[in-house]
């Protein structure tokens, strides 16, 4: 049975949205489940199948995704036709009413927001380099640009791998604070071992330097919990490959 998870703040702000792991779906294999990613080698109909479900079970919209790149780049969906899925770029907003916005990933953070006084949403991935390339702070921007206001934004953070799990190294550690020397506070160094990234608290931490209204971090490993959600890292330790989930937001 395909379920997601939800945050009480965007629930109550009146959007549709879910944080989906890999539960139900039509995927087998390696890409057991809810797989909805085209990219990963899964069969182009299973993923489309899979696609279809997560937009059923947010009331049916057109879901809209782009080719993510780890990049800052923000896409705003104005008037007209929806973007291409080819489109390059990392977060999307938007104030319309008619489709569904979502974000892949398989242990990157997928960042959901909404202003549901402006009713503007934004959805957006971020892996360390767009984390420290300010991916965040250019998607508030961005539905400031469409009449939202920072201090009404309501903003979650979706299953994504743990700092406990998320050893990166030295090297790792001397370039993210040579762009961002204030990311220091994010790594730790556990005894006889290498550093670790403490992405979730990171953005959590830029989301309260920008004043959004409130900042939610569901907790959610997906290195720690396989059989929950597709991990990437998880993948690559075990010599496998893995599908990717999705984050999904669309104002009702």
């Amino acid at each position: 049975m395909i379920s997601f998870a939800q945050v009480p703040s965007l629930k109550n702000a009146g959007v549709q949205h879910g944080f989906f792991g890999r539960s139900g779906g039509v995927s087998s294999g390696e890409f057991a489940g809810l797989n909805v990613s085209y990219a990963t080698g899964d069969v182009p109909d299973a993923v489309d199948r899979n696609r279809a479900l997560v937009s059923e079970a947010l009331g049916g919209k057109p879901l809209v995704t782009v080719k993510q790149v780890h990049s800052n780049r923000v896409v705003t969906i104005a008037d007209g036709a929806l973007p291409e899925k080819t489109v390059e770029a990392d977060a999307l907003v938007t104030a319309r009413t008619d489709m569904l916005l979502g974000i892949l990933t398989a242990d990157c953070a997928p960042l959901l927001l909404v202003d549901p006084a402006a009713r503007v949403v934004g959805a957006a991935h971020a892996g360390w380099r767009g984390a420290v390339d300010g991916i965040l702070t250019n998607t508030v921007l961005a539905m400031e640009a469409l009449g939202a206001q920072r201090t009404q934004i309501h903003f979650a953070i979706g299953p994504t791998i743990s700092g406990k799990n998320y050893e990166v190294g030295q090297s790792f550690e001397e370039e993210v604070l040579t762009l961002h020397p204030k990311a220091e506070a994010f790594f730790s160094t556990p005894p006889s071992g290498k550093a670790h990234f403490d992405l979730p608290r990171y953005l959590a931490s830029e989301a309260v330097d920008l004043g959004v209204a409130d900042v939610v971090d569901t907790g959610l490993c997906t290195y720690a919990d396989p059989e929950r959600f597709f991990s990437h890292r998880y993948a690559t330790h075990q010599k496998t490959r893995t599908g990717r989930q999705i984050a999904v937001i669309g104002l009702a």
